[in-house]
């Protein structure tokens, strides 16, 4: 089980993705990767089931409909979507 992060307080919204499924999340969002240095992001889950997994060491939380996990910048993490989940990404700097 992962701890929840927090966004710093002077972090302000620059740009959301589009709403993703569990049938058209990018190849990428799956795989390992990173916040650029700087970059905060927010995995906001809108509806159904999105496995949120740290790497190195590996850690994991189950997120649901209405939950949201920060991501630092530079951590590698990928996203597990399950069947029938719908969710955004926040980007803040």
């Amino acid at each position: 089980m992962l701890e929840r992060a927090e966004l710093p307080p002077e972090a302000r919204l620059v740009r959301t993705t589009r709403e993703f499924s569990a049938g058209d999340v990018p190849a990428g969002l799956l795989s390992a990767h990173r916040m650029a240095e700087g970059v905060w992001g927010r995995l906001c889950v809108r509806a159904g089931s999105v496995v949120f997994v740290l790497e190195d060491p590996e850690r994991s939380r189950s997120l649901e409909g209405g939950d949201v996990q920060v991501i630092e910048p530079g951590v590698p993490h990928r996203v597990e979507p399950r069947a029938g989940a719908r969710f955004v990404v926040e980007f803040y700097r």
